[in-house]
């Protein structure tokens, strides 16, 4: 990848039942402790006529987000990329493979 060129991240989370896939250019750790910070959203450029509808639903959901914070226990996976993908929601599949939820101690509140 090109020095002069502002990297783009692929980020892959859960939320609510759901995996997101979005891009943004600046991911960090956030000063609230367990979460990271996504600023910057990009959404691949589409033709008018071409129109998708699950990133159509991004687009709208995140319209006027100037950053987002996701818990760390939600991120599936990050990736520097090359170019922006489509941005996207799928289910969930359930308990897949061998990542499970971070387990709190005892007496946590939950």
């Amino acid at each position: 990848m090109s020095k002069d060129k502002e990297p783009i991240f692929r980020v892959i989370f859960h939320n609510q039942g759901q995996v997101y896939e979005l891009y943004a250019r600046h991911i960090f750790q956030s000063e609230l402790w367990g979460f990271l910070e996504i600023e910057e959203l990009v959404f691949g450029e589409r033709s008018q006529v071409l129109v998708d509808p699950g990133e159509e639903k991004l687009k709208t959901q995140f319209d006027g987000v100037n950053r987002s914070f996701i818990p760390a226990h939600a991120i599936v996976r990050i990736d520097e990329v090359e170019a922006v993908g489509q941005a996207k929601i799928s289910e969930s599949k359930g308990h897949v493979g061998n990542v499970m939820t971070f387990p709190l101690p005892p007496g946590s509140g939950q």
